[in-house]
């Protein structure tokens, strides 16, 4: 065979590959059950929550997310508890 016939057969082993593939949760059923964005600002909104963006060295920020691994709230109730130990 040909090296361009090869090429060819290659691309549609791959494409059958692709398209026998599972379709990832984020585009299933999965995706219904996420707010969009303007839904989850309401909830934020209504349970109080503010955004609050700031710019950190990048070894803090390092700092922050192994800690935030191990904290229950994840970062925001991470970095809500330590800035009112700050604050206190």
């Amino acid at each position: 065979m040909k090296k361009t016939d090869l090429d060819r057969l290659a691309g549609l082993k791959l494409d059958s590959q692709m398209r026998g593939a599972a379709v990832p949760g984020r585009f299933g059923q999965g995706a219904a059950q996420l707010p969009d964005r303007k839904e989850q600002r309401r909830l934020d909104s209504a349970a109080g929550l503010v955004p609050f963006a700031c710019k950190l060295p990048a070894d803090v920020a390092k700092t922050l997310r192994e800690r935030a691994d191990a904290h229950d709230g994840g970062i925001n109730g991470l970095m809500a508890d330590l800035l009112q130990k700050a604050l206190a």
